[in-house]
């Protein structure tokens, strides 16, 4: 039984902790679009996350543990930081000043020297694969429980009724900044911590990991799954990352093929594959 378990987490330890990482992703995303936000900066947070985590084990021997807590506390300070002047702006205009966040954050990892500018930081220290991946799942675990215990709270209704009507929350008595200072800074959290479990499942990253093609991705699996609930988004992130892996048969044409599924997804079901919505604890009974 150990050699049939070492032998499959060989093969597919790769393709189970993507499903994981991609996971985390799909839910910061999911943090910013139940509030009405389009962000595109969860690329941004990942890889200040992964670079963060790297460079405290690589260059300052940290533990583990705890240079994970640094790479959801750092993110955590730049979404503070950026959060006042570009929480202002809404829809399109949000999701562009953020892309331009991404931009810069990718191009100052290409030039500094202590993030190994283009040639990217490699040998980084990583997890064996079954503790690496009970990591990876025990955090995905975590935060769809602290999700849902959110959606079906009083916040949770704010959120929706924030992401409804900007004003009406307001006038409701929704303090709109907190709510949206607090959604940017958790789902940074959550970028940050699933690009340092990826820097440290893989032992290499490099700046280009981060771009906008990374940020469009996490954006798909939110928009595939919906954002009825936290499972939604996660399952839009597992259909994407083994949708690959389904088509590898079809070689060339799999890319094409890919895109015509989220595309057909995204025209006919505009709420996503998931619409299944919990109920809230003033619902139940």
């Amino acid at each position: 039984m150990s050699q049939w378990l070492d032998d499959f987490l060989w093969t597919y330890q790769t393709l189970i902790a993507s499903l994981g990482i991609n996971g985390l992703l799909a839910l910061s995303m999911y943090v910013v679009l139940s509030i009405g936000q389009l962000s595109l900066g969860q690329a941004a947070f990942m890889g200040v996350g992964a670079y963060t985590s790297a460079l405290l084990t690589l260059k300052w021997g940290v533990p583990l543990p705890l240079a994970l807590c640094g790479a959801m506390c750092v993110p955590a300070l730049m979404a503070l930081v950026i959060g006042k002047p570009t929480l202002r702006l809404s829809g399109v205009y949000l999701a562009l000043a953020t892309i331009g966040l991404g931009e810069m954050v990718r191009i100052a990892l290409l030039n500094l020297d202590i993030t190994g500018s283009a040639l990217g930081l490699s040998s980084i220290p990583t997890f064996s694969p079954l503790i690496g991946l009970s990591v990876i799942y025990g955090a995905l675990v975590a935060a769809l429980i602290f999700a849902m215990l959110i959606v079906r709270s009083h916040i949770g209704r704010a959120m929706e009724a924030l992401r409804e009507d900007e004003a009406a929350a307001a006038i409701m008595g929704i303090n709109i900044n907190y709510a949206k200072m607090s959604a940017l800074v958790i789902s940074s959290m959550l970028a940050g911590l699933a690009g340092a479990l990826n820097a440290h499942m893989t032992s290499f990253i490099g700046p280009n990991d981060y771009g906008f093609d990374a940020a469009v991705t996490i954006l798909s699996y939110a928009l595939l799954g919906g954002i009825a609930s936290p499972f939604a988004s996660v399952a839009g992130a597992f259909i994407l990352t083994l949708l690959p892996e389904v088509l590898r048969p079809l070689h060339d044409v799999r890319t094409i093929v890919n895109g015509l599924i989220i595309v057909i997804a995204v025209l006919y079901m505009p709420r996503g594959l998931v619409t299944w919505r919990p109920k809230r604890y003033s619902e139940e009974g």
